[in-house]
């Protein structure tokens, strides 16, 4: 009797084979997005990344296309609201007919006094950590079924945060984060468990179609967000990582392969 497995390729090269992948990364310029971009490009693929600040997309993109083998487009964007999902959505279509995988990374923190926090941080987190998701998966559903089937399936990969699982805020306390001292970003978590929330309902949804839903949850890595806790509390913040330091590009860009492969 013939063993399963003789009917698959399972090398590390055809697992791993991403030069037929094109990929959409949002909040693309710096930060996670970045390390996620830059992993694609490297490994062959066509990656588009989106933010609102063209003078940080045009230096991260060219930054990327010297590393190869793969390119790097950029498109601005800005998706505070569904208007500015769709916007990016019907650019994305003018340049591409297909996406194999969509990271939805666009997102944003604040910091303020608990008994006098603003109505619209909380209206302004739910948008970039939640809602921006939701239609961007839709707008991007389409190019996504493009040449997705049940053994190569597409991958929406949502970035969400610890601060969405844990009841200890990894970014905020007495002794800093990603607010002040005595502050705390207190949309931002409930915002992240909201996002991995809507993505176990996108995966329930969506994976009849072909379309494979994951949730990436970081801790603390370096960032234009997490710079001011680095600077001034990497101390306190290292303290509660159980690896004893912040994450690394690899950490993330890894991730990132590996739900986006044959291999997940």
């Amino acid at each position: 009797m013939t063993h399963a497995a003789s009917k698959d390729d399972l090398r590390v090269s055809t697992l791993f084979d991403f030069s037929n992948h094109v990929a959409l990364v949002t909040g693309g310029a710096t930060g996670l997005g970045e390390m996620a971009a830059q992993a694609f490009v490297q490994n062959g693929a066509r990656v588009f990344i989106a933010s609102r600040k063209e003078k940080e997309l045009k230096s991260t993109t060219d930054r990327l296309n010297k590393l190869g083998p793969g390119k790097c487009e950029y498109i601005v964007a800005d998706l505070k609201d569904k208007a500015g999902c769709l916007g990016l959505c019907a650019e994305v279509k003018k340049r591409t007919d297909r996406l194999t995988v969509l990271v939805n990374n666009t997102g944003a923190s604040w910091g303020d006094d608990y008994y006098d926090y603003p109505e619209h941080a909380w209206d302004k987190l739910y948008s970039l950590n939640v809602k921006n998701i939701f239609y961007m998966t839709v707008g991007m559903e389409p190019l996504l079924l493009k040449g997705a089937t049940p053994h190569t399936p597409s991958r929406v990969i949502n970035i969400a945060s610890m601060a969405g699982i844990t009841t200890v805020d990894v970014t905020t306390g007495e002794a800093g984060g990603l607010s002040k001292p005595g502050q705390g970003t207190f949309s931002y978590g409930p915002a992240k468990a909201a996002c991995i929330h809507l993505t176990k309902m996108q995966a329930s949804k969506l994976a009849p179609k072909n379309i494979m839903v994951n949730v990436i949850c970081p801790g603390v890595f370096p960032s234009r967000m997490t710079n001011f806790g680095l600077e001034k509390y990497a101390d306190a913040l290292i303290s509660g990582q159980p690896t004893g330091r912040v994450g690394k590009p690899s950490d993330f860009g890894g991730l990132v392969l590996f739900l986006s492969s044959s291999g997940s």
